[in-house]
């Protein structure tokens, strides 16, 4: 995931530009670069491969200034991570330059017509290709009119397939920015006689909290005087203001080591807010914003699509836990990336639920669209206010969450779990499933989450000390039942994601039969087969009688010790010594 930075304004542009990208960092990178003009030394571009701190020490080394600029920080997928391969990328002349987040189906194509028509290119990469279209559109007159830095541009974008979030600059405009997206996110920010666009919110927060997500196939025109917003058809259009309520010092460590570490005990928070507002825990009623979806559609609802993609969809498998047991109807969830691809039936009365933290997951909104087509009303679980997602959802429930900047998902999915079984339950008192009195205890007994998360995370060394005791072990067996086997699935997914230079060894399993039943029985008997150590743990996400039971037999395969495993407790202190996470 790249990341794109790009000022016009009074400050100095190169810290602006250099602290948005920090901000940025959790989104990954192998090279980083920025171009800057407007000093009357025309277009300087500084570039190094590796971390921030190699393009800070380029810069001292050789300074550069101006009045606005663009930024970027690259994750490779066409090209070597080198300093030529790194954006911002310049065309043949030298007076446009591109910052690109995405990838250019077609740029093979596109780069062998380009040189057939004499253009020169330097590097590896499918970016490079926008900056060469747009200077054949841009520099090329007709009676002696050069057509406008945003002609130029979407005339490029035409040319392109793929998805792309991009800002492009040009000496011959001053202090202009153009920006166009399809397909990854692109936010416009909004200050006092200064303008931004930025791959994310925590880029630009320190500097306003007045913004908007472009949409597909929107083109910004960044100026000191403003933002002008068209299609890439040159038609103007118009798209609402968000004011995020998200302080800037959300965004950062607030003492904490890293941020996964402060984002854990920000849970209870994050459970809080989302539930703030939304009960009444004198009648057990919930209360969700206002819908186009009316409580006749959903009390007449038979069934209920969930996709999602990744953590959300783990949290959807929760929910559909939830849903199927409070309200009693039928759920089906998929992989927002496959489940178009299958051609989906969807019948009447089907309501297709879409859960993202970021709202901008491009294989989600894909499978929103496809539902959208079908006549399915769509429902969205979402953190960020305007974002795509929740434009196209006939309606949505925030999470509230506020930013999340560790790659591992903490209290994101705490909160998507908090909104599913607020709509669990939304949905059981409508069609009648639920009882005044169970919906009452249900709703108090969601109050007390918050205030028993904050006792868990009293228990810091206690999970520290674990974590010291099996920072051996080579593999990790998570055991779930029911509703605790996407929480095993999430647990397989962190030590995934915090160790992704060694892949930790990590199986998912699951009893879904009777407690009594000796299936899941054989089946974790099958696994006492594996090469079972001292350096084997096995964690189990709940505990039934059957499986209780079970644990003889994995004591007799020389497991030393069986830990229950809570979700996210020692996830920070694994991260930070590459531990295997999770231990209660």
């Amino acid at each position: 995931m790249c990341g794109i930075v790009g000022y016009v304004g009074n400050k100095r542009v190169v810290p602006v530009i250099i602290d948005g990208l920090k901000r940025l960092e959790y989104r990954g990178y192998d090279s980083a670069g920025i171009a800057v003009c407007g000093n009357g030394e025309g277009l300087q571009i500084r570039r190094a491969e590796g971390k921030l701190r190699n393009l800070e020490e380029v810069i001292r080394l050789k300074p550069l200034d101006g009045t606005y600029g663009i930024g970027h920080t690259r994750w490779a997928t066409h090209g070597r991570p080198t300093e030529e391969n790194a954006h911002p990328h310049r065309d043949c002349s030298g007076r446009v330059v591109v910052v690109h987040n995405g990838i250019i189906e077609n740029y093979v194509a596109l780069k062998r017509k380009l040189i057939e028509e004499g253009h020169r290119f330097t590097t590896e990469t499918d970016t490079e290709v926008i900056a060469h279209l747009v200077e054949k559109y841009f520099l090329k007159s007709a009676n002696g009119h050069h057509p406008s830095l945003e002609e130029a541009v979407r005339k490029a974008v035409g040319q392109l397939t793929g998805v792309f979030a991009l800002a492009v600059i040009a000496v011959d405009e001053p202090n202009k920015i153009v920006a166009a997206r399809n397909g990854p996110p692109a936010v416009i920010g909004l200050g006092k006689d200064e303008y931004f666009v930025a791959s994310d919110v925590p880029a630009i927060l320190y500097h306003t909290r007045d913004l908007f997500f472009l949409a597909d196939g929107d083109l910004a025109v960044i100026t000191p005087q403003g933002v002008q917003l068209t299609d890439f058809n040159g038609q103007p259009i118009v798209r609402q203001v968000q004011h995020v309520t998200w302080d800037p010092i959300m965004a950062e460590k607030g003492g904490f080591k890293h941020f996964m570490l402060k984002e854990i005990y920000e849970q209870p928070r994050a459970v809080r807010d989302t539930t703030l507002g939304r009960i009444s825990q004198e009648t057990g009623h919930v209360f969700l914003d206002e819908m186009e979806i009316t409580e006749a559609e959903f009390k007449a609802a038979k069934k209920i699509n969930i996709a999602a993609c990744g953590t959300s969809w783990h949290a959807a498998q929760a929910g559909k836990f939830m849903l199927e047991r409070m309200a009693r109807v039928p759920v089906e969830v998929d992989y927002a990336s496959e489940w178009r691809y299958r051609d989906p039936i969807i019948p009447s009365g089907t309501i297709t639920l879409l859960i993202s933290q970021s709202g901008e997951t491009a294989d989600t909104i894909a499978a929103q669209r496809e539902a959208k087509a079908k006549g399915s009303k769509t429902l969205a679980i979402c953190n960020v206010v305007g974002s795509m997602i929740t434009r196209e959802a006939a309606g949505t429930i925030y999470t509230h969450a506020g930013p999340e900047i560790g790659v591992a998902s903490t209290k994101a999915f705490t909160a998507q779990l908090t909104a599913l079984y607020l709509f669990a339950l939304y949905l059981a008192q409508l069609r009648g499933t639920m009882s005044a009195e169970e919906a009452k205890a249900a709703v108090q007994e969601l109050t007390r989450i918050p205030g028993k998360l904050e006792h868990l995370l009293t228990h810091e060394e206690d999970c520290e000390d674990l974590a010291k005791e099996y920072v051996r072990s080579q593999d990790f067996l998570f055991l779930g039942r029911g509703i605790h086997y996407p929480i095993a699935l999430e647990g397989r997914w962190q030590p995934r994601e915090m160790k992704r230079s060694k892949k930790l060894p990590t199986t998912c399993f699951i009893f879904r039969l009777r407690p009594k039943s000796c299936h899941p029985y054989w089946r974790s008997c099958h696994y006492s087969f594996l090469p079972i150590t001292s350096q084997f743990a096995v964690g189990v996400m709940w505990i039934s009688p059957g499986i209780w039971q079970s644990r003889s037999r994995w004591s007799d395969s020389r497991l030393f010790s069986v830990v229950l495993i809570r979700m996210q407790v020692t996830a920070a202190r694994v991260c930070q010594r590459h531990f295997p996470s999770w231990c209660f």
